[in-house]
């Protein structure tokens, strides 16, 4: 009678061994011949001492010869895993069987430093199937097919451990909160080749969540706490559903870490109480950065943050940034001072009110700017990858460009959907697969000497490429297209315009200088432009990582894309990895004739450039 238990899982992982071998003289290496382990020799050496120490260094005979023959007991318990269970294993060094008792005497003889030659030859035997499934005890009919066994399929033991596994979990998620399903019993018969299995199970007793509590709220409200629960006292007990509620509470914002606990056994009117545990973050965060490049030279800002204003996790952030110091693009100082509020939960659950307050001046190439912005968004989350947003802006504008002056008060509605499918929990990390896309439209009136009313297209997306499978090496892809309709470029306010260059678009032309130009060379701006990278991104070690990048893009007075000259630039940087995200440093050049007034550009920051 054969039991099942987790360990012959264990045996399918690569181990971390500690050995145990007694050390003599250390004096042989050996070389390992393995053969007859077919479809699962990836397995089987990843279970082997001799193939995984086999680079640990020299040892003594007998230590060889131990370490062989725990070997055979582990390939055993490989190849019943995988349902061979009338396998054999025959390890021989320099041509001697295990057994022996010349072995570690001929060995010992081995001229110092010598190879010696390992075979493991596996017989791997008949493949065993499943035969009689038996599921025994108290369980309801409607749950019995959890199992998804078969007589016929292969007696693999991942596969029926699996099935004890998702029995447990139907179970509990039908509301069996302290269902039993224990390891199955296996019978094998040798001459029939088949494994027969019985499963003890019992599902116990049907519950309902009953009271729901929370443990180390102190600066947040239990009651907008309770609101946003995603379950509820008489919900059946299922597990899944009350990890949807702890991760709902945890993604608030208000949250460092959020855990919760069920009571051992269910009352006796069939209730199971949660209790909510929960680490309240610091209300306060500052936090300061930098950047710097050759066109827009050194910005720096500073924010201060207030994650729970009025105890229902609302925030309040205030930030300012002096940029453009130095670059070649700009030929002054400007500022950029915001305060933003937001209340989460407006109205309904996934959904925030978001108020903006603004002030920008900005001294560039193609046009200076003061302006004051006042803005109101919906932000509204749809699932997991998709979210909306749409709002009301109104912004009193100055801006001055080829000596010409003008105000502008603009009223926009702005509008956009977003999809984020490449799964990160932490916004920090870099993303190394899936997709990204986004879509704004703006309908925008401009009120001034002449009232103007245009629309503002923009589509973006991003794409990631894990080749390693670790996320050591990764292809990252960028796109951009966007057209104003319903005016002229030169009909819409200089800072409306779309503008191509820089670090956002294609990097090794200086910031907005790709596109129309007056006839002083200075950028008018575009009412179409498009852009695209291809980016490789290599990671060194665990702190260093290396990136290539090919940008391109055009930009034209048209209001279709993919107008106007194409402009490629080409750069490498490096990548220095910290807790809070890449530092990032990168040279690039462009690659066609352009009227450029740098002949490189440098760029650093914090994070991927997207």
């Amino acid at each position: 009678m054969i039991r099942f238990t987790s360990c012959l899982v264990l045996s399918l992982a690569v181990a971390t061994i500690v050995s145990t071998e007694s050390r003599g003289a250390e004096s042989l290496t050996y070389s390992v011949d393995l053969t007859g382990s077919g479809d699962i020799a990836d397995s089987i050496r990843a279970s082997s001492l001799l193939v995984t120490l086999n680079d640990a260094g020299t040892l003594a005979p007998f230590a060889l010869v131990e370490r062989a023959r725990r070997d055979g007991d582990r390939i055993k318990t490989v190849l019943e895993s995988y349902g061979y269970y009338s396998g054999a294993v025959r390890i021989a060094i320099a041509g001697k069987d295990l057994s022996d008792p010349a072995l570690i005497d001929a060995l010992a003889k081995a001229p110092e430093g010598q190879t010696v030659a390992v075979a493991i030859a596996i017989d791997r035997g008949p493949l065993y199937r499943l035969g009689r499934i038996d599921l025994v005890g108290p369980v309801p009919t409607r749950d019995r097919d959890a199992l998804h066994l078969s007589t016929g399929d292969p007696a693999i033991a991942a596969v029926v451990l699996g099935a004890q596994a998702d029995l447990l979990t139907t179970l509990q998620e039908d509301g069996y909160a302290f269902a039993r399903v224990d390891p199955p019993v296996a019978i094998a018969d040798d001459a029939r080749r088949v494994l027969d299995l019985s499963f003890d199970a019992d599902a116990g007793p049907r519950a309902t969540l009953g009271t729901l509590s929370f443990k180390g709220l102190t600066d947040v409200n239990v009651d907008f706490v309770r609101d946003a629960l995603t379950v509820h006292s008489g919900d059946l007990y299922r597990p899944s559903a009350i990890e949807t509620a702890r991760q709902t509470l945890a993604g608030l914002g208000v949250f460092s870490g959020v855990s919760v606990r069920s009571t051992d056994a269910a009352k006796p009117s069939g209730t199971v109480d949660l209790v909510f545990d929960v680490q309240e973050r610091p209300m306060h965060t500052v936090a300061f950065s930098a950047s710097y490049s050759t066109d827009l030279g050194v910005s720096g800002s500073a924010s201060w943050s207030h994650r729970n204003l009025f105890g229902n996790a609302e925030q309040l952030n205030l930030s300012a940034a002096v940029t453009d110091i130095g670059g070649t693009a700009a030929s002054g100082i400007g500022y950029d001072i915001s305060a933003q509020f937001i209340k989460p939960r407006f109205l309904g659950a996934g959904q925030a009110l978001e108020a903006n307050l603004a002030a920008v001046k900005q001294d560039l190439d193609a046009y200076s700017q003061t302006a004051e912005t006042l803005g109101v968004f919906l932000r509204r989350k749809f699932s997991d990858q998709w979210s909306g947003s749409a709002g009301l802006t109104y912004a009193h504008d100055e801006v001055e460009q080829e000596n010409t002056s003008r105000l502008y008060r603009l009223i926009a509605l702005p509008a956009t959907a977003s999809y984020d499918g490449v799964g990160l929990a932490n916004p920090l990390a870099d993303p190394t697969q899936g997709y990204r896309a986004t879509l704004n439209v703006t309908p925008t009136a401009a009120l001034g000497a002449t009232s103007r009313f245009f629309v503002i297209l923009q589509a973006s997306g991003s794409a990631y490429f894990d080749l390693s499978g670790g996320g050591g090496s990764v292809v990252a892809l960028r796109a951009l297209a966007a057209s104003i309709q319903g005016a002229s470029n030169l009909d819409v306010p200089p800072d409306q315009r779309l503008y191509a260059g820089g670090s956002g678009t294609v990097r090794g032309f200086r910031y907005q200088s790709i596109g129309p130009r007056f006839a002083d060379k200075n950028p008018v701006g575009a009412t179409s432009i498009d852009a695209g990278t291809v980016e490789f991104r290599q990671r060194i070690d665990e702190d260093w990582g290396a990136v290539v990048f090919v940008d391109a893009g055009q930009a034209s007075d048209t209001s279709t894309p993919f107008n106007g000259a194409l402009n490629i630039g080409a750069g490498a940087g490096v990548r220095y990895y910290t807790p809070i995200g890449a530092i990032r440093a990168s040279i690039a050049i462009p690659l066609t004739q352009h009227d450029n007034r740098d002949s490189f550009e440098i760029y650093v920051g914090l994070g991927q450039a997207f």
